[in-house]
């Protein structure tokens, strides 16, 4: 299949070999024949054993993205048609379709791509150069295949413009794929309405993980007092709303975030309930304690605060600070909602790291849930990196 061959060396592969999908560059022993970055090449391992197929592309630190261990396969747009597919029956199976990530780059064996669905809008984001040259191949095989189930896509934007592609030597990009539409786009997820800009809102205009998340505290909201802190466009401020809480701040360092926070609360007749505010949280917090406010329900829905292992020891700064603050606003047998959106922050230290706040807080905490992203994100077990999310719900009791 792929004309070059890229061979490991000796002792290395251990990631891949356990279920992994990347191939680092330090990993390498050889690369015999002649390709181009983004061409699908064979992996073998130091004795020419055959591990896959995949795409390289060496100005990568991942070199090799794996496509397929199957020796038989044949990388076409049939092959590409059938990871599309399966990756839909599986959301079939698994979760409300109406708005959800379709495609989850390796979790669904196709490496470097994310493609989210916001009701008949498709949102690209393209990562890595090999998938690149695919991804009109791959939109295409969705349309077709969600044009089966009577679904019909009216729009495809591209949103490639992470950081992370120039790392793969790409430029950042987006733009209409097809005809232009109109880019501000109504979902209901949760019995909440949204309007999602998918140009310029974040990542793919609307963080679509937490969906199973946010329906999971409506039952502690009703009747409540709840702070939602990092609120993006209102999210889980609108479930608390939804859900009967007798008011709820949201806040948001970002004031185009709180302007459709705002408007996505007129959308669902909650503004008289749920009203955000634009300001620093970490700000904020020791504000609201000084003022000796309280309420039933804090929520901490921060962005990733590390992206690289180098840079854990001040995420578990700011995880500790935020949570040890939202705790202390949380009056005795309230509930603490509390996230880690970061593939580094592992679930070990994340849960330490809230051990620590909660006795810095004088607080004990009282499990009510763990849970993780949504299942349309599915974590592919040994690709470590598809797993992120960490969504805990507590009861705050005073010492006793």
């Amino acid at each position: 299949m792929g004309q070059a061959v890229v061979t490991l060396k000796k002792g290395e592969g251990r990631t891949l070999k356990a279920g992994g999908m990347w191939v680092y560059d330090n990993e390498i022993a050889s690369i015999m024949g002649s390709f181009e970055n983004g061409d699908v090449v064979t992996v073998h391992d130091f004795d020419g054993f055959f591990m896959g197929y995949g795409f390289i592309n060496t100005k990568s630190k991942i070199t090799v993205r794996i496509l397929s261990r199957r020796k038989e396969a044949v990388i076409d747009e049939a092959f590409m048609e059938q990871r599309v597919r399966d990756a839909w029956a599986f959301r079939k199976e698994t979760i409300d379709t109406s708005s959800c990530r379709l495609i989850f780059g390796e979790a669904d064996f196709l490496p470097g791509i994310v493609i989210d669905k916001f009701s008949d809008v498709l949102v690209v984001e393209s990562l890595a150069l090999g998938i690149d040259r695919w991804k009109y191949t791959i939109v295409d095989a969705l349309k077709r295949v969600l044009a089966e189930d009577g679904i019909t896509i009216r729009g495809v934007y591209e949103r490639s413009d992470a950081k992370v592609r120039i790392q793969e030597g790409m430029e950042r990009y987006k733009g209409f794929i097809g005809e232009p539409f109109d880019t501000k786009v109504e979902i209901v997820e949760n019995g909440v309405r949204y309007i999602v800009d998918v140009e310029d809102g974040q990542k793919t205009g609307f963080f679509l993980d937490q969906k199973n998340n946010r329906a999971a505290i409506h039952r502690i909201c009703k009747g409540k007092k709840v702070l939602d802190c990092f609120t993006h466009t209102g999210s889980f401020a609108l479930n608390a709303g939804i859900a009967g809480a007798d008011s709820v701040l949201g806040v948001d360092a970002s004031q185009l975030a709180v302007d459709q926070a705002t408007e996505n609360a007129k959308l669902n007749d909650l503004e008289d309930r749920v009203t955000f505010r634009c300001a620093d949280v970490f700000e904020l917090l020791p504000e609201l304690e000084a003022k000796g406010e309280q309420y039933d329900v804090v929520i901490l829905d921060p962005p990733a605060f590390t992206k690289s292992r180098n840079s854990v020891k001040n995420a578990v700064k700011g995880y500790r600070e935020i949570n040890l603050r939202g705790l202390k606003l949380v009056r005795n047998g309230g509930y603490l909602v509390t996230c880690s959106c970061s593939h580094f922050m592992e679930p070990e230290l994340f849960a330490k790291t809230i051990r620590e706040a909660a006795n810095g807080a004088h607080k004990r905490l009282r499990q009510v849930e763990f849970r993780t992203q949504g299942c349309d994100h599915p974590i592919l077990w040994a690709a470590d990196q598809s797993y992120y999310l960490k969504f805990y719900i507590f009861q705050v009791v005073e010492e006793r």
